[in-house]
């Protein structure tokens, strides 16, 4: 009896050590180098690429799900969380591949939000042997004639001090829809914990724009926008569904920005379902 009791709890610590990140590292790129947190090993390998605002922490409410299934990896970029800012220029499409690289990933799907959204294209163009899947949560494109208001909202949040930048974000009726006040404090107590991913200076170097070469993306691709996101967005997901050959776009109700903050469990079922019926 103690013998099988002893079994049974050696087997629900490796359960629960499945779930849980490794301690998180650094990885050396080019000019700097990368703060990196990782979960199980394996084939099937997920790379976790935030927005612009926030830092990796902003998967934290969907991390536990995903690292029950994958190997999964979720970094900042250089001068969001806990990775340094840039010393000199540098592309980030570079970055992402030298990551994989360090880590022994061969192929990755990459599940990325707003301007990482961006970057995961920039990757699968530059780099298409890297990647798998693609899912593209309000995603940016390069290429896209955006609105005076899209582009005037984005001057509102990246001035003033920083607590006056939080404030910005935290109530911006885009990031977030209305009445999502639990994602806008988990927003807040991110941004208040490392105010330097929205003060700091970045030096990545443009990529040919995404946009006009979407057609050229290969790979299984779900793209997921919120109903409540800024109308550019909504846009950037209809050009990019016409444009990726055999796209699925999800529109999300009553979600904002980020959705993996507002509706975890919603992000989930729809990433993984995406995931498992090509095949991951």
């Amino acid at each position: 009896m103690k013998q099988w009791m002893l079994v049974g709890l050696m087997i629900l610590s490796a359960m629960a050590a499945v779930a849980q990140p490794a301690a998180g590292s650094f990885v050396d790129v080019d000019g700097g180098k990368l703060y990196y947190e990782e979960c199980r090993t394996g084939s099937k390998a997920v790379l976790l690429v935030h927005d612009g605002v926030l830092d990796s922490n902003a998967w934290s409410d969907v991390w536990p799900a995903l690292c029950k299934q994958y190997h999964v990896i979720r970094y900042d970029r250089r001068g969001y969380g806990r990775s340094p800012v840039a010393t000199k220029p540098y592309y980030e499409a570079d970055d992402v591949a030298a990551l994989l690289h360090a880590r022994r990933i061969e192929r990755v799907a990459l599940v990325a939000s707003s301007h990482g959204g961006e970057l995961a294209m920039a990757v699968a163009l530059r780099y298409p042997e890297l990647v798998s899947h693609l899912v593209l949560v309000g995603a940016a494109a390069s290429g896209f004639p955006y609105s005076a208001h899209f582009l005037l909202r984005g001057e509102k949040l990246g001035k003033g001090k920083a607590d006056e930048q939080i404030a910005s974000a935290t109530n911006d009726p885009y990031l977030t829809a209305p009445g999502s006040e639990a994602a806008r404090k988990r927003m807040h107590e991110i941004l208040t914990a490392t105010p330097q991913d929205l003060t700091h200076e970045d030096m990545n170097l443009p990529e040919a724009a995404v946009l006009p070469r979407a057609h050229e993306i290969k790979v299984p691709t779900l793209i997921l926008v919120g109903s409540a996101d800024i109308p550019d967005v909504q846009a950037i997901a209809g050009a990019l569904v016409t444009q990726i050959p055999g796209a699925v776009r999800i529109v999300v109700p009553d979600t904002g920005h980020l959705m993996y903050l507002e509706k975890p469990e919603e992000f989930e079922r729809q990433v993984m379902g995406f995931l498992q019926l090509h095949g991951f």
